[in-house]
């Protein structure tokens, strides 16, 4: 493991060609995701992660988005949470070397 984060952060709505849902990761922990994306990321600025949302685990990549990372939620993971658009998500977030 390079970095373990936990935070708390709002699930959020995009209404693009698909549905997505994301948590933004607070800009305390970009820098040192950054630093770890170095040995984790396998190109174009996404960064591989594991993650815990209470008792769901699951793996997914972190999409680089204004100069900050965006955490996406898939449907089987709000599914299984329970968590919709406004909710607040506390997130432990793992960034795996490669």
């Amino acid at each position: 493991m390079l970095l373990e984060v936990t935070f708390e952060g709002d699930v959020m709505g995009w209404r693009g060609p698909a549905p997505f849902h994301f948590v933004a990761v607070p800009n305390e922990w970009v820098l040192p995701i950054r630093v770890a994306a170095r040995e984790a990321s396998y190109g174009w600025g996404v960064v591989p992660v594991a993650v815990e949302i209470g008792d769901v685990a699951f793996t997914t990549s972190l999409f680089p988005r204004d100069g900050g990372y965006l955490l996406p939620l898939k449907g089987k993971v709000r599914r299984a949470t329970g968590l919709v658009v406004g909710d607040v998500a506390a997130v432990v977030m793992r960034v795996l070397a490669r």
